[in-house]
């Protein structure tokens, strides 16, 4: 029996940004000078894949320092996952003299450096960004409670209430979506006309790039499927790029096992994208799936091509 065909295309640049690179192999470094356990506070990435290998190559995952155990060697390295701590995690890191390396991908660490510049100059300070997200607790967290007040929507935006209009900054959670916050950044600028946008864009090189790429890709597909996890901001925003730029329709896959195989009957071109914490070892195992169902000719529509990287901390370096 001949298989259906099916146009594949490949959005890029997809999958590992220099951040979570950065953070993974930081955990990898840290495992081959000090050999395991290494310690890792929270998921270093949204990706199962990727915490479980690091899993099973020594690092052991816990949500608190106080999940640490007692008689840990004072050589034993503590890691901060690459979304960022808040400065009491510093703070309580350094009364316990802890070994720790921070895996903050510098972009989310520019963040904090502009709240904290901020509050400094005396400004009240907005965040754009979701609630509960390890990012936005991270850089909430820099500066004492309630000095950052957070906007998650447009209807937040129209009611935020300041004491001087004249003083507002606002700062955005790096993994958004460029046309989601531009709606809301309109509204503020509307109603704080001399309010302090950031230097440089918060929203991520790494993020704006996948959702161009994706945007490229959306239109001339009939389905787009993004690999990443459900608590991904980044890919989630893929999911609704994808839609919104003219697929009429777009999933959030965690890898081969979730393909919507049903779906995918009587469809002639589908995209496929990863989100910034997903390896390109997921997509190898989805295409490898796709094509055991379907004659595939997979095009690579290339919308930029990344360079960056960033520097390891000077411990491991």
């Amino acid at each position: 029996m001949t298989k259906p065909g099916l146009k594949l295309l490949l959005a890029t640049p997809r999958g590992f940004c220099a951040g979570v690179d950065r953070a993974v192999l930081i955990v990898k470094r840290a495992l081959e000078i000090y050999g395991p356990p290494v310690y890792v506070r929270h998921e270093i990435v949204h990706n199962k894949r990727v915490v479980n290998d690091l899993a099973n190559k020594g690092a052991v995952f816990i949500e608190e320092l106080s999940d640490l155990p007692d008689n840990l060697d004072e050589k034993t390295p503590v890691i901060f996952s690459a979304h960022g701590v808040p400065k009491a995690v510093t703070h309580e890191a350094n009364r316990l003299e802890l070994n720790w390396l921070d895996a903050t991908c510098p972009l989310v660490s520019k963040v904090h450096i502009e709240a904290q510049q901020h509050f400094s100059n005396g400004y009240e300070i907005l965040m754009i960004g979701h609630a509960g997200h390890p990012e936005v607790i991270g850089t909430m967290g820099q500066l004492p409670e309630g000095k950052i007040k957070l906007i998650e929507n447009i209807e937040d935006a129209e009611s935020v209430e300041v004491s001087d209009v004249s003083k507002v900054a606002y700062i955005s959670q790096t993994t958004l979506s460029v046309d989601d916050t531009s709606a809301m950044i309109s509204v503020l600028k509307r109603r704080f006309p001399n309010i302090i946008a950031p230097h440089k864009q918060d929203i991520c090189y790494a993020t704006t790039n996948r959702q161009a790429a994706v945007k490229d890709i959306a239109p001339q597909s009939d389905m787009v499927l993004v690999i990443g996890a459900q608590n991904s901001s980044n890919s989630m925003r893929l999911v609704e790029v994808s839609l919104t730029s003219g697929c009429p329709e777009a999933y959030l896959i965690t890898g081969h096992e979730d393909i919507p195989l049903k779906k995918l009957e009587g469809i002639s071109t589908l995209g496929l994208t990863a989100g910034a914490s997903a390896p390109e070892s997921l997509m190898e195992e989805v295409i490898e799936e796709l094509s055991t169902h379907f004659s595939l000719a997979i095009e690579e529509v290339v919308h930029t091509t990344e360079s960056v990287e960033f520097k390891l901390p000077k411990q491991i370096r």
